[in-house]
């Protein structure tokens, strides 16, 4: 199943928000839609979604214009929706039967979610009443219980500790494996990069890069060295302004091209003690700054 948004424009009054926004997302592998604030994120997982039309271009699933009556779409939202002051299970099973389930369904898809997330206990108790971690647990449950092809995470790992980010982290692996469409938006680089194979980066309503993060990185020049070692002042000393100092305690040496990395790999490792060499690769964060850093 591949989930296309082909070509889609979107204003708002005289104010042009999307502009022939185009990426495709493969299920059974995780996507980062990327962009600054205000850069048209939330309104391309709208239109997605449905909640409002584009002004032009499609949404494809399977290469059919996505029919949303018979498409489950599951999200998570950045900012909170449920209601505070509602029992949880009452609140989970009303928003699973607006997906279409039966009550019974409801409720026994609510339950197996709330074991799987070790909220059992808070079963009966009304939302007000947890923590902000468990709370975003909870809103979880609202974007998986009705079992969706496609499924929308947008900042999931907000407000959750160590512990309950590694099991969100499992689940949403789960998901992947079942073959879903997954959509992470976040800012935060490292969570894109451990999960997503490819990404998005939009920038003021354009898409900016998009593809394979692996192929993306590659396609960066690979004229540039890592190196840790035990006497990093006598590296500089030596290479000279080739060297300068990273923010991890590292060294990064500049090669004159792509084809001396090896030579000078063998050359190092023979004259220092080496704790570690490599070729250097941008960052997702490194990359976000390039091509989403300019102003919205």
């Amino acid at each position: 199943m591949e989930l296309v948004i082909n070509g889609v424009y979107k204003s708002f009054g005289e104010k042009e928000v999307l502009s022939d926004v185009s990426f495709k997302v493969e299920g059974g592998s995780a996507f980062g839609l990327l962009g600054r604030n205000g850069a048209g994120k939330t309104t391309t997982i709208r239109i997605i979604m449905g909640v409002f039309a584009a002004d032009s271009g499609e949404i494809l699933l399977g290469g059919k214009p996505i029919d949303r009556s018979k498409v489950g779409i599951g999200y998570l939202p950045e900012e909170r929706g449920l209601y505070p002051k509602k029992t949880i299970i009452d609140q989970l099973t009303y928003l699973s039967e607006l997906k279409g389930m039966k009550r019974s369904d409801a409720v026994a898809s609510v339950d197996k979610w709330l074991a799987r997330l070790e909220m059992s206990e808070y079963r009966n108790k009304r939302l007000d009443t947890l923590s902000k971690g468990n709370q975003q647990k909870i809103q979880l449950v609202t974007a998986l219980a009705h079992d969706p092809q496609i499924v929308i995470l947008d900042e999931p790992f907000s407000g959750l500790d160590p512990v309950n980010a590694m099991l969100l982290k499992d689940i949403v692996r789960e998901e992947i494996g079942r073959g879903k469409v997954v959509i992470f938006s976040s800012h935060q680089m490292s969570y894109i990069e451990e999960f997503c194979d490819s990404i998005a980066i939009i920038n003021r309503g354009r898409v900016a890069l998009h593809g394979d993060l692996r192929d993306i990185k590659r396609g960066y020049a690979r004229d540039r060295l890592i190196v840790r070692a035990v006497n990093t002042e006598k590296i500089k000393s030596d290479l000279g302004t080739c060297c300068a100092d990273t923010d991890d305690g590292s060294l990064m040496i500049k090669l004159n091209s792509s084809e001396e990395k090896h030579s000078v790999m063998n050359s190092l490792t023979a004259k220092y003690d080496i704790d570690e060499i490599r070729v250097y690769e941008p960052t997702l964060n490194d990359i976000f700054v390039e091509y989403a850093g300019g102003s919205i």
